[in-house]
């Protein structure tokens, strides 16, 4: 056993690229419509409706200026994956209603699950698929995109943000390329929003993809922008009342949507210096875990990136005989389970990681409620595991609350 620095009497979370903690202040504004502001915010011939639509038109102008988008732009979804499903089946299934001849659809091979797997199942009704490597930095290569549009092409999707290793991608460089091309261009922003500086409109996209669990706002909550002009059409995924411009038929979660509005206007006005204080809270991470163990690697370009995000290979152990050694510090192998097999990063592979660089590997995502004394425990403890010791859990927090 190893004995650590003091730290709080509950588990180190350092996974804030998986979800993020409700910000306390976000909770505080949307609990009064979970119990006295209760109306539906589509009957808003009455008070108690009024006061529902309102709450929810301001949340849509706060998510708007964060993103530099107009209000009316702004589309309620359950969530980033929804939102993803929504943009790209939608585009393609209008155009295809529209009688285009552009089948090809274009995106990254480090892109989130849900946007690949929307790709693929685009497949079978006609479109093309075309998945785009990246460099061992993690980024596109503007050549890269411009050659594959030399083939016609309908849409380009690429991720803001990298939910693994947390690069930055160049997006008025590629949505400037696409366009050009004549193609629609929509990102995911879920990683990327609240993290860095968004013009959507200066940049010239069409859709963009938010997630309110990602900028320490609510779970089951997200938005997509949808471009007005030049208008962007999209087919829905289901029908209904026809809500939200007829793209997201269903009631709207007010309480949700408010918390989603508050957590942008609070990433809207700390984001500079939540940048700041995390990027030293890293800097002192990595520092200390390069001193510690030589040999360490970081995956994905340091400088095109979100200050909160470390991926990092480890030399000579497996990343999750490190978290197992370390149980009260959460972080993350980055790998996909499925059928009960762990799989390698298919994130990591595209950088061109092996498999058993990829199994030495962890993401670690500093947040906002990051102390320095978490990172304190954080680094002692990984060196710790990294040496083959095993980390004493403190049992304290290990009851759930009845």
């Amino acid at each position: 056993m190893t004995d650590l620095p003091p730290r709080p009497n509950r588990p180190v979370y350092l996974d804030n690229q998986a979800t993020t903690r409700c910000d306390p202040r976000v909770l505080a504004k949307m609990l009064p419509y979970f119990t006295e502001e209760y109306g539906n915010p589509h009957s808003a011939e009455h008070v108690m409706g009024h006061i529902a639509e309102t709450a929810v038109e301001d949340a849509r102008a706060e998510i708007a200026a964060l993103l530099g988008a107009e209000a009316r732009e702004i589309v309620f979804t359950s969530g980033a994956t929804e939102s993803n499903n929504i943009a790209i089946k939608g585009a393609a299934r209008f155009a295809a209603r529209m009688g285009t001849e552009r089948r090809r659809i274009i995106t990254v091979a480090t892109e989130h699950k849900c946007v690949l797997e929307t790709v693929s199942d685009l497949a079978d009704e006609g479109f093309e698929p075309v998945i785009l490597p990246v460099g061992a930095d993690g980024l596109l290569d503007p050549d890269t995109l411009r050659a594959a549009l030399e083939t016609p092409t309908l849409l380009v999707s690429v991720m803001g943000v990298n939910n693994e290793i947390g690069v930055v991608q160049d997006l008025r460089t590629l949505a400037a390329i696409a366009k050009e091309a004549g193609a629609l261009f929509h990102t995911d922003i879920a990683q990327a929003t609240g993290k860095i500086p968004l013009d959507l409109t200066g940049w010239k996209i069409d859709l963009a993809s938010v997630s309110g669990h990602k900028i320490y706002g609510p779970k089951g909550i997200g938005a997509l922008f949808v471009r007005r002009r030049p208008r962007v059409r999209l087919t829905p995924l289901f029908s209904g009342g026809g809500q939200e411009r007829g793209f997201r038929s269903g009631t709207l979660p007010t309480p949700l949507i408010v918390g989603l509005g508050e957590a942008c206007r609070l990433a809207r006005e700390e984001m500079a210096d939540e940048a700041r204080r995390i990027g030293t809270l890293r800097s002192a991470l990595l520092d200390r875990l390069r001193e510690a163990i030589p040999g360490i690697a970081i995956n994905g370009s340091l400088d095109a990136r979100i200050q909160g995000n470390l991926n990092l290979t480890f030399p000579a152990r497996a990343a999750a005989d490190i978290m197992a050694a370390v149980p009260d510090l959460c972080v993350s192998t980055g790998s996909a389970c499925s059928s009960a097999e762990i799989e390698p990063s298919y994130v990591l592979k595209a950088l061109g990681l092996s498999d058993d660089s990829a199994a030495r590997t962890l993401r670690i995502g500093i947040g906002r409620f990051t102390s320095p004394a978490d990172i304190d425990y954080a680094a002692a403890a990984l060196v710790a595991a990294h040496r083959g010791e095993t980390v004493a859990a403190n049992t304290a927090h290990r009851v759930p609350p009845p």
